[in-house]
């Protein structure tokens, strides 16, 4: 547990760094938190001055009474001012904070690799940018207030006590730590509990995630008391770890209050024999007496805030893990230049992990303008072989090159921009019709927008929706078809007019008309530019001018459709099969 203390020094001064961001908002909360302080330590000088004002019976100063009244009343005012005024500066400063931290996670992870996000779950990645940063934020909100109220008014009173009696002072001084001791003791042991709740919240979130994009498989397989279930099991475990934080944590509070409660009985102890013997004024006890609450109260709200702080480190910790991703980057890479279409493989190999190899050995020679087909069993490296064309992932052997250059000497921006791409998982943003289709060029025209739909055959249902193109659709193409949606896509890609082409099973969820069409209206638009196509039904492919069939990550055969029939083999077998 030591080492998750120590752990969280780096994670804490990190964390006051982001709020440095905002120089100015950190100062006002400094000076308003020393302001009240300063007003707050006023007071009880004023209160004693007026019970020594007050000698017995009928001796009552009450026009000097009256004055230190009004001031007392000043003081109050001014100090609840400059609490409001610090509420008002530290939540401007923490909403700053968690606005930047959210924003900076969330533009690492449209530039890490793909690599790193498929290793983690979607929703245990959105627990850390969304639940993750609200906790630091709750946490930020409450701790920087007490925090420096606490330290200020700390400082503030044991000047006012060592000047008032330096050895009743000193009493207090020595007896402090132990408030401080218990407080470390117990924030040591929910650090680790935290840490366990906030795993248990991301597990959750993943769980309701696979639910709500499943939710039409899970009714289909009448999974949902299975997954009801699960789901039972992991909201236990978050009930667990919750309970045991939230219990030890609450044991701060009273624990340091009782500390504090022995401190206030020693200094009243001790400070009734001073006034006896003389030294003091009751007036002047008083005062004593109220500037040790004001000296032990922050140590037990800071107590508090340190379990609350606890917590929220756990938080910034994670989301620091999201900020600290590798990112994709080209150095000073130049772009590539406008290309012919010539790709080429030479001996590649790669694997997803180091001791599943998967393509091993990998030559090939795309011309421009060839229309390339790739066939093969589920499982064969299809799919893989268009993420090392995008450089979705490097090779770990051998080339991938455009035009006679390694793809990975030049920009991926570059190399995608070349590339347009039409995948069997479609992919929708909430937005409309119109906007969804121009989404890789939004300065293309109306006239373009609607050229490139009918070019998709995608027209003809789209004047059919309410607003026609201003349709909003909902996240991922609400209430469209499967068919619609890649519709749509094809449209989008169609827009680009890019130099190669990769339609990976991109008609797969079209009825075999309107995928006549398509191949029709992607044979135009791809005349003279190359193409690569993935697919499982091989009739769609019959006029490939290379197919290139492949078998546990090798290129086993390639020719034309004819010429792979005439050998029958490998093809042939898939084939007949179909």
């Amino acid at each position: 547990m030591k080492t998750s203390l120590r752990q969280q020094r780096p994670v804490m001064r990190r964390l006051f760094r982001e709020l440095g961001r905002s120089r100015g908002l950190l100062a006002l909360c400094v000076l308003f938190s020393v302001l009240q302080a300063v007003a707050q330590l006023l007071i009880p000088v004023f209160s004693g001055r007026a019970i020594d004002l007050m000698l017995g019976p009928d001796a009552v100063d009450l026009r000097a009474l009256a004055g230190i009244l009004t001031g007392m009343a000043v003081l109050a005012a001014a100090a609840g001012l400059c609490q409001y005024l610090l509420g008002l500066a530290n939540s401007r400063l923490t909403v700053r904070a968690v606005e930047g931290l959210r924003r900076r996670a969330f533009e690492r992870l449209s530039r890490v690799p793909l690599a790193q996000l498929d290793r983690r779950p979607t929703g245990e990645t959105v627990s850390r940018v969304m639940t993750d940063v609200d906790t630091l934020a709750d946490g930020l909100l409450i701790g920087l207030t007490q925090l420096l109220g606490g330290v200020t008014a700390i400082v503030g009173t044991l000047v006012m006590m060592l000047i008032t009696q330096p050895c009743i002072a000193l009493l207090v001084v020595l007896v402090t730590p132990l408030s401080l001791f218990a407080a470390t003791f117990i924030a040591r042991r929910t650090h680790r509990l935290f840490t366990r709740q906030s795993e248990a919240r991301a597990g959750q979130t993943v769980q309701i995630d696979e639910m709500l994009n499943g939710g039409k498989l899970i009714a289909a397989f009448q999974a949902g008391d299975w997954f009801i279930g699960k789901f039972d099991a992991q909201n236990e475990r978050l009930r667990d770890a919750s309970l045991k934080a939230t219990f030890y944590s609450s044991l701060t509070n009273p624990v340091t209050r009782f500390v504090n409660a022995v401190i206030y009985a020693a200094v009243g102890l001790s400070g009734a024999l001073t006034v006896l013997s003389g030294g003091m004024t009751v007036g002047a006890l008083s005062a004593f007496l109220s500037y040790a609450s004001q000296y032990t109260r922050p140590f037990n709200e800071i107590s508090g805030v340190m379990t609350e702080m606890s917590n929220a480190l756990v938080c910034a910790a994670r989301v620091f893990e999201v900020i600290d991703l590798p990112v994709e980057s080209d150095g000073d890479a130049p772009a590539l230049p406008v290309p012919e279409g010539r790709v080429g493989m030479s001996d590649v190999a790669f694997s997803y992990t180091p001791q599943r190899p998967l393509i091993e050995g990998l030559t090939l020679d795309v011309r421009p303008g060839e229309r390339v087909a790739i066939v093969g069993p589920t499982g064969c490296g299809k799919t893989t072989l268009i993420n090392l064309l995008m450089r979705f992932y490097d090779v770990n052997g051998g080339a991938v090159t455009v035009d006679g250059t390694d793809v990975r000497s030049v920009t991926r921006e570059s190399l995608r921009r070349a590339y347009g791409m039409v995948l069997q998982d479609t992919w929708l943003q909430s937005g409309t019709i119109r906007d969804n289709i121009r989404y890789g060029r939004p300065d293309a025209t109306e006239d373009e927008i609607r050229r490139a739909a009918r070019a998709a055959h995608a027209e003809q249902f789209i004047l059919r929706l309410p607003q026609d193109y201003d349709t909003v659709i909902g996240e991922n193409g609400g209430s469209l078809s499967v068919g619609q949606k890649q519709l749509l896509c094809i449209a989008r890609v169609m827009l680009t007019h890019p130099q190669m082409l990769i339609l990976d099973e991109a008609t797969s969820s079209i009825d075999t008309r309107t995928e006549q069409l398509i191949q029709s209206a992607f044979h135009t638009m791809m005349e003279g530019h190359t193409s690569f196509i993935v697919a499982h039904r091989l009739s769609t492919i019959r006029t490939a001018d290379l197919i290139l069939v492949m078998r546990d990550g090798h290129v086993v055969e390639q020719g034309t459709h004819e010429a792979l029939l005439a050998q029958k083999g490998f093809y042939y077998e898939l084939y007949t099969s179909q």
